[in-house]
Formats: structure tokens, C-alpha cells, sequence
């Protein structure tokens, strides 16, 4: 089972960028989708943005687009989020996960992953 881990949080003023990134071990076959996931304090968590790890597929949430990237590298077994012009409501603990699935984008829901990082906070200040 592929294991993740995130790291590139901290701390960032709105209008700023920070790149999260998640580093995977183990054997990912093909068929495996990537996705990042955001919880904040007292809300559910959710869906960010998500990538095929054959094509490069991507997909994001409505309140993501045209300001976070998300991409890999197949070679370093790493994923990436590239977050632009944040805002405070974007403040919440960010995840990694991974989950084997053949469907053209990745899953939205959480509960298809089964592989989560531990987490990497996110902070922007108003």
C-alpha cells in the first residue's frame, strides 16, 4: 500500500502563495488517483483538487480554481499543490491521499482514499 506525506504549510499573508507538497513510498501502479483534501477548524473536510496519476488528469473544487495547481511527478513519486493568492477562508489543515481508482478524474469524495498524510497547516493571515 502506497504510504503519503505532506509538507509545505505555514504560515502566509492573503494575497501570498505556498506550495504543498506530497511525497509518496511505495509501488504506484498506474491506476492510482491522487487527490488534496482541507479541513478547517469546526467544518467537514473537503475536496480540493485531484490528479491521474497516468495523464495528469486534474480536477478542483469551485473555490480553488484559477488560484491552486495541482501536478506530479511520476520520477520523484512526489504531488504537488501550488497555492495562489490565498485568502484567509482557505486556512485549514491540508491532506494528502491516494487511492486506486480508473475513473477518468479523480474521486471527490474522501472516503474513496485509503492512504492519508498526517497533515500540513495552512495559515493566512487577513
Amino acid at each position: 500500500q502506497v504510504q503519503v506525506e505532506e509538507s509545505g504549510g505555514g504560515l502566509v499573508q492573503a494575497g501570498g502563495s505556498l506550495r504543498l507538497s506530497c511525497g509518496a513510498s511505495g509501488r504506484i501502479s498506474l491506476q492510482y488517483a491522487m487527490g488534496w483534501f482541507r479541513q478547517a477548524p469546526g467544518k467537514e473536510r473537503e475536496f480540493v483538487a485531484g490528479i491521474k496519476w497516468r495523464n495528469g488528469n486534474t480536477n478542483y473544487a469551485e473555490s480553488v480554481k484559477e488560484r491552486f495547481t495541482i501536478s506530479r511527478d511520476r520520477d520523484k513519486k512526489t504531488m504537488y499543490l501550488q497555492m495562489n493568492s490565498l485568502k484567509p477562508e482557505d486556512t485549514a489543515v491540508y491532506y494528502c491521499a491516494a487511492a486506486i481508482n480508473t475513473n477518468i478524474y479523480a474521486p471527490r469524495e474522501s472516503t474513496y482514499y485509503d492512504s492519508w498524510g498526517q497533515g500540513t497547516q495552512v495559515t493566512v493571515s487577513s
